[in-house]
């Protein structure tokens, strides 16, 4: 259990600022030295315990460098005979939550998160919401009593962990109310959570990026429909909801929520929250804070008051970096252990893999998260921050994300072709945006001609069937990301005579069946086009 925060309680704008946003305010020097502190106090308390002993090969590094040259790099196979069965005495310390996150094919995650960890998750969640509704430095507009509609994942996801651990540290109203909502569907909980703020007022929102945009665009809607709500208004509500139609008419446009609240500040989870930045600004009337958040590792970065790029926070994991090239040289052959560079040594536009080591004795020792990122630039001179600015990339592995919520591997994709019985040559698939909304386009070629819109919904109800994660993001907001382009017969036999005859690699004949690169794509396109 943590504690309240007698610091928030005092209303002391400069000491809030300092303990929850410093961090801004480091030099990369001492950055890199709290780093340090933190991961020999980390392998201090690590070593002994079983799963410590299994992973660290019964060393004991003395500093910075040795821990990289004798632990090797990890992925969670490693991990998964402990923390799958949840072995709580294989850990260096008991943990007090258990999250998961999901894995290839609907396997968890399973992660521990420790008090230490908790505390930490509470904080750097506090800091988000600072810096969301901050227009300056030192500019605080958090305090106890804040309104908060919050339509995340619940508990064993991490997002639901954390309104929870949050709710420890300063008191606030959470709409719905967290006991109430771990019980519903999460369509319910985005109806629910909205209606009682119609009533009550709003001062923030933790969201998915696309549920804004789809909770925008059904206000917008508000007058024609009350599908989304089903409305049972409260006086107030039907205060706001008339003061709203008129600055809505007056703007000769339809309503949108910036017309009905004046929210402070929007804090958006999700690898797709760049791309709906325009619309949740549109609807919204503010710029969502980005954050960068794993189950494996609670909070990475986030943006400054000024929403550009994501700052390192230094106090939750130790960063390694793998540069580009040996990332794919370890793609290529996976004995490969990659070299690995620290955020000190990072260069401004270089692709890099994120590795990570947990501190607060969390399990996680030189872990290869599968993310990739982007350093943008080595600091902002806009707001002072002297630390390197990152990106979010995309994954590193064959997994695609879908709205931050749906996670497809090749195999479930394969699947729910192949059970659509559909005679086809051969596919690949990627993600891609259309009208700023992610798809998932599939490139096939069929043995027979069958229209492009039956076959999108014949794959759209096997993966329905076969991932829930999937099936939930169809029933919660209503996106239907599946776009087929049909090739011409012959082409993927064609793409292999070309690159046979280009002296191409056995290995490199046939294109990946996810996350194959533009190049291939649009070698495709073009025999396809050309047949």
């Amino acid at each position: 259990m943590l504690t309240k925060d007698e610091i928030l309680r005092s209303g002391d704008n400069d000491k809030i600022w300092q303990k929850y946003c410093g961090f801004l305010d480091l030099s990369l020097r001492e950055f890199m030295e709290i780093q340090e502190h933190l991961l020999l106090d980390e392998i201090e308390m690590v070593t002994q315990s079983p799963l410590g002993k299994k992973i660290m090969k019964v060393v004991n590094p003395r500093s910075v460098e040795e821990f990289r040259q004798l632990v090797p790099l990890t992925t969670y196979d490693d991990y998964a005979s402990y923390l799958g069965n949840c072995q709580e005495d294989a850990l260096a310390e008991k943990p007090c939550y258990w999250a998961h996150t999901s894995g290839k094919t609907g396997f968890f995650k399973w992660v521990p998160y420790t008090l230490g960890s908790l505390g930490r998750l509470a904080d750097d969640t506090i800091s988000a919401f600072i810096l969301s509704a901050a227009m300056r430095k030192g500019e605080v507009h958090i305090h106890e009593g804040v309104k908060v509609v919050h339509n995340l994942p619940p508990p064993p996801y991490t997002s639901g962990i954390i309104f929870l651990v949050v709710a420890q540290r300063i008191s606030f109203q959470a709409f719905p109310p967290l006991e109430k909502s771990a019980g519903m569907q999460f369509q319910e909980r985005i109806e629910e959570g909205f209606r009682m703020a119609l009533s009550a007022g709003l001062d923030f929102a933790g969201s998915l990026g696309v549920v804004l945009v789809k909770v925008g665009e059904s206000f917008s809607q508000l007058g024609r429909t009350t599908k989304l709500f089903r409305l049972a208004l409260h006086p107030m509500a039907v205060f706001r909801l008339l003061r709203a139609i008129v600055k809505s008419r007056l703007a000769k446009r339809p309503m949108l929520p910036k017309d009905i609240w004046r929210v402070k500040g929007l804090v958006c989870g999700g690898t797709d929250t760049f791309i709906y930045r325009e619309q949740i600004v549109h609807y919204w009337g503010v710029q969502p804070l980005d954050i960068y958040v794993a189950t494996e590792t609670g909070f990475i970065a986030m943006q400054g008051w000024n929403k550009k790029g994501m700052t390192f926070m230094p106090y939750s994991n130790f960063y390694e970096f793998i540069p580009e090239a040996e990332w794919l040289k370890s793609r290529e052959d996976s004995s490969y252990q990659p070299a690995t560079v620290l955020l000190s040594e990072v260069k401004e536009g270089k692709l890099y893999e994120l590795v990570i080591t947990n501190f607060h004795g969390m399990p996680f020792l030189r872990y290869r998260l599968g993310d990739l990122i982007r350093i943008s630039s080595l600091k902002d001179d806009e707001i002072g921050v002297n630390l390197p600015q990152m990106v979010f990339q995309r994954r590193g592995d064959d997994i695609i994300d879908i709205a931050g919520f749906a996670r497809l591997d090749e195999k479930t994709i394969w699947q729910a072709i192949q059970n659509s019985s559909i005679p086809y040559e051969d596919w690949t698939a990627r993600k891609e945006y259309r009208q700023s909304n992610p798809i998932l386009r599939i490139y096939l070629e069929l043995k027979e001609n069958r229209d492009s819109k039956e076959v999108e919904r014949l794959i759209d109800e096997q993966l329905r069937t076969l991932d829930t994660d999937y099936n939930d993001m169809r029933n919660m907001i209503e996106l239907k990301p599946i776009v087929v382009s049909l090739l011409s017969k012959g082409t993927f036999h064609r793409y292999l005579q070309e690159k046979e005859t280009a002296g191409f690699d056995l290995a490199h004949l046939k294109p990946a069946h996810v996350n194959a690169p533009d190049a291939v794509i649009d070698d495709l396109r073009r025999l396809s086009q050309g047949s």
